[in-house]
C-alpha cells in the first residue's frame, strides 16, 4: 500500500458517517477506526514511530472501582520489552500515571500504551504475541 493510497483511506473515513474502514490489498490489511466509535479507548497522542521511539497510546483513567484499559489499536500485543524480561506490568502491582503497561505492534511500527491514573493491575486479560482489537481490554484495574 502507498502513503498517498493510505492518506486518501482516512480523508474518505473522515468525511463519511462510518465508524471504521478495512481495507485489503496484496495480502496486507489497514484497519481505521475513527476515534469516536472508540468513545472507551483513549486516542493516539501522536503518530506511531519506529521501535527506538515508540509513542505514548494513553489509556482510559482506573477510578477507584475496578476498571479496564482498552486497546487503543488493532496489532500484536507485547507485554514485556524483549523476549526473555520481566514484564512491563503484573498481576498485583500498582502503577503510575504515564508507566508503560504493554506495546502494540502495528504495520511494524510499536506503540507504547501508558496508565492515565494511578492504579493497581487486578489481572492482564491478554497474552503477549496476541491479536487485539481496537476497543479490546488489555488490563482490569482495581
Amino acid at each position: 500500500m502507498k502513503q498517498e493510497q493510505i492518506k486518501t483511506l482516512i480523508d474518505a473515513l473522515a468525511a463519511s458517517d462510518l465508524a471504521q474502514l478495512e481495507y485489503s490489498e496484496d495480502g496486507s490489511t489497514l484497519r481505521l477506526v475513527k476515534q469516536s466509535a472508540l468513545k472507551s479507548a483513549p486516542a493516539v497522542r501522536g503518530p506511531a514511530v519506529a521501535r527506538r521511539a515508540p509513542v505514548a497510546m494513553p489509556v482510559q483513567p482506573a477510578p477507584a472501582a475496578a476498571a479496564e484499559c482498552l486497546a487503543p489499536l488493532y496489532g500484536v500485543v507485547h507485554l514485556q520489552p524483549t523476549p526473555g524480561e520481566p514484564p512491563f506490568v503484573q498481576p498485583g502491582q500498582a502503577v503510575e500515571a504515564g508507566q508503560v503497561l504493554c506495546v502494540i505492534e502495528a504495520m511494524k511500527m510499536f506503540n507504547e500504551v501508558r496508565a492515565d491514573a494511578a492504579a493497581t493491575v487486578l489481572a492482564v486479560l491478554v497474552r503477549s504475541g496476541q491479536e487485539v482489537d481496537a476497543g479490546q481490554p488489555l488490563f482490569r484495574f482495581g
